[in-house]
């Protein structure tokens, strides 16, 4: 070999030796790196394909199978539970899922189409939680949730507001039959529907105070309460219920005198009786402790379970005294920024979710119970309510001065559609959850 290509052979050996730790350090780490953001496919052997054996009620697996997760794991991999009672009102332009033709169970004085309100911007909101999306009402799958079961709204007019509406979105799916009906003067105060395509029930009970109470009449001007006493009325049917969801508080407003066990606790608003005035904020409590309180020792460990559902304080928009010509007349939602909840709207609501935390600690493992939190999202529809047109045509002959306004329940279609979606989504939640993880 010549001298010259022996050195060059030498001088590409010694280079080669050079290259050789150089490369080794570069691209080590580079093949660490691509193996960890970038793992080769693994193939399982062809044994571990085989299809699960039983043996003794025991499941046998695959060693590569993987594991149940654990009581911890699945609590940290439990979806984050969305506050419904924080977001806004945001423009939609989509149709409500009914109308005054396609429901024939709304309640004249909530008929906003069909007694002439001329615009229907109010028709055309829908209600983006901060946290996440609130999905447009199912009727199919609500009444699934509901199949063979009995749903019972317990409450005031603001119950019955929230039941109209449900029934008029369940029965764009399936036809609801009236099976029962009691009325008092022109409302139904006792009513029953079923839906035979699911044989489920739904039904209204008349009860303002939850607890038992004696209604003011043209001889005693004041309502009497009896705080320690659940109302009967609606709670000796407990045992057939599965759902009931409870709404009051309006009616506390009102001048009343107040029981508990023999004696007179005080009252509210009435002048010329020797009582103590309390005010309604130690009442609202008190019912609503009463009334949870029956259905925990009533229901709580008892049958398939029962699920409860409080719906909270919905605010009136009044501009005025409901009772000397105040009127409703906004026709748009208020921004978050533009109200704020404070007053007796907040208070309502803070002591309703106080009372259902306080049940639910006491709760026995067969009852559910949990707040439909409304009051904010409610507070910032000054524009959804009757107004005038809780009568029919009301401006017809000219008598603008004159017309009662209804600021307190909403139209339907309207806002109070939105309460039963999320009611639906608690359903959901629920469903997902057996009733010993609660």
């Amino acid at each position: 070999m010549p001298i010259t290509d022996q050195f060059k052979d030498n001088k590409s050996l010694a280079l080669t030796k050079r290259l050789i730790p150089w490369t080794i350090c570069v691209l080590l780490p580079m093949a660490l790196i691509h193996s960890f953001f970038y793992p080769l496919p693994f193939s399982p052997s062809p044994k571990t394909d085989l299809p699960h054996s039983t043996n003794n009620n025991i499941t046998y697996r695959s060693s590569l199978s993987a594991s149940p997760p654990s009581s911890a794991e699945k609590g940290k991999t439990k979806e984050t539970k969305c506050d419904y009672c924080n977001g806004e009102w945001v423009s939609d332009s989509g149709s409500p899922l009914y109308n005054d033709t396609t429901c024939g169970t709304i309640k004249e004085g909530r008929n906003c189409i069909t007694h002439g309100r001329p615009e229907s911007g109010y028709l055309h909101w829908r209600w983006k939680p901060t946290q996440c999306n609130l999905p447009r009402f199912e009727p199919q799958t609500f009444l699934q949730h509901i199949k063979n079961k009995h749903v019972a709204f317990v409450g005031d007019s603001m119950a019955r507001n929230q039941l109209e509406s449900l029934l008029c979105m369940l029965a764009t799916a399936s036809t609801p039959n009236l099976v029962y009906n009691h009325k008092t003067g022109k409302d139904n105060q006792f009513s029953r529907w079923h839906f035979p395509s699911h044989n489920a029930s739904v039904s209204l009970y008349w009860s303002p105070f939850l607890v038992h109470g004696v209604e003011k009449s043209s001889t005693n001007p004041n309502n009497n309460l009896y705080l320690d006493h659940v109302d009967e009325r609606w709670a000796n049917d407990m045992d057939q219920m599965d759902l009931i969801v409870l709404s009051f508080g309006h009616w506390l407003l009102l001048p009343a005198v107040y029981h508990e066990g023999d004696s007179v606790l005080g009252c509210h608003y009435c002048p010329g009786l020797n009582h103590t005035e309390i005010g309604f904020y130690i009442v609202l409590r008190k019912a609503l402790r009463t009334t949870l309180n029956s259905i925990i020792e009533r229901r709580g460990d008892k049958g398939n379970g029962i699920d409860v559902i409080v719906t909270t304080f919905s605010p009136h928009h009044f501009e005025g005294e409901w009772d000397k010509a105040g009127a409703c007349p906004k026709t748009k939602p208020y921004r978050n920024a533009e109200k704020q909840l404070e007053g007796m709207d907040a208070e309502m609501r803070k002591i309703e979710i106080e009372e259902v935390e306080y049940a639910k600690a006491k709760a026995k493992r067969r009852l559910r119970l949990e707040a439909l939190d409304v009051t904010k999202l409610a507070l910032l529809r000054p524009d959804g309510h009757p107004g005038p047109y809780m009568n029919p045509f009301p401006f017809v002959n000219g008598n603008a001065g004159s017309v009662q306004n209804d600021c307190v329940h909403w139209c339907l279609p309207g806002p109070i559609d939105t309460w039963n979606e999320i009611l639906l989504e608690m359903m959901k939640k629920w469903e997902k959850q057996s009733r010993n993880e609660d």
